[in-house]
């Protein structure tokens, strides 16, 4: 059992037959992390998703060769999903889902993760935020600059898809790779759009 310490929500582990198989295989996490193998095989960009650290505190040992946690606590809050490098040039982003068909909630992005973008986006970083509205099957990217613009000059809990579908780049779904991403910030940049041009 995965949970933060002081508080009783807990996640259950990841071998819990509870847990749909079926569902997993359409995540966006699911696509990312193939998409990622994609650009590494091709030798095009190197972006993994970064590992949540846990401080195992229960570990059950039902045999020699068969050790099994028990009992484990995230150490810290995150702070984005993936990292690496492309064209030489630190990339930084957070992937989030959506049932919603109308809107994204901004509770989804977590405020640390909000400051990580910022701070590595200062510092030189290509930082955005990608959605996907699995209702409607659409993946969209936004510069951290946008979202930020966003958040300034609108009090709102959300992001209208109306203004994501404007304002984001969709990313049409492929088999190689799932989530192209790289593409979305090639048509960007194309366009003149810079990594920091709302400072």
């Amino acid at each position: 059992m995965i949970g933060y310490p002081n508080k009783k929500k807990t996640l259950p582990p990841v071998n819990d037959p509870a847990i749909s198989k079926a569902g997993r295989g359409m995540s966006l996490e699911d696509d990312l992390n193939k998409t990622n193998s994609f650009y590494l095989d091709v030798d095009r960009a190197v972006i993994f998703k970064k590992p949540t650290p846990i401080q195992v505190v229960g570990v059950s040992y039902p045999s020699r060769n068969k050790a099994k946690i028990t009992e484990a606590y995230y150490r810290q809050a995150s702070t984005t999903d993936y990292n690496g490098v492309y064209k030489g040039l630190p990339i930084d982003f957070e992937a989030k889902e959506t049932v919603n068909k109308t809107s994204f909630p901004l509770a989804k992005l977590h405020k640390h993760q909000l400051d990580h973008l910022i701070n590595v986006n200062r510092h030189g970083a290509i930082a955005f935020l990608l959605i996907r509205f699995s209702s409607l099957n659409e993946t969209y990217l936004i510069m951290v600059e946008l979202l930020l613009k966003f958040i300034k000059d609108n009090d709102r809990q959300s992001i209208p898809y109306d203004w994501i579908k404007k304002e984001g780049i969709i990313i049409p779904y492929s088999l190689t790779p799932p989530v192209d991403y790289l593409t979305a910030l090639d048509k960007l940049f194309t366009k003149g759009v810079t990594r920091n041009e709302e400072k």
